[in-house]
């Protein structure tokens, strides 16, 4: 269910409920376009869970693959610093 900024403006969360009710999410629209995604809490956790285990999987066939570096804690800080400049 789509739902406006404006509707949210005027009448405050409680215009989510209809929407997670019957839809089990709400999709807030800006300006005409979509924008934001509403989803109850227990809905986002199973989202965050399945986005862990799919980080999970890849991480493990990274190990698989030898796709890793090995590398003591200051040459980390070090790349870190290297990544973030």
């Amino acid at each position: 269910m789509s739902i406006t900024a404006n509707q949210v403006k005027t009448k405050g969360v409680s215009v989510f409920d209809n929407a997670l009710k019957r839809d089990g999410e709400a999709i807030i629209e800006v300006h005409g376009k979509s924008k934001y995604v509403v989803l109850d809490i227990e809905r986002y956790n199973d989202f965050r869970a399945n986005e862990l285990d799919i980080l999970y999987i890849q991480t493990l066939q990274d190990l698989k693959n030898g796709d890793y570096k090995t590398q003591t804690a200051p040459q980390h800080i070090q790349y870190v610093d290297d990544l973030l400049k």
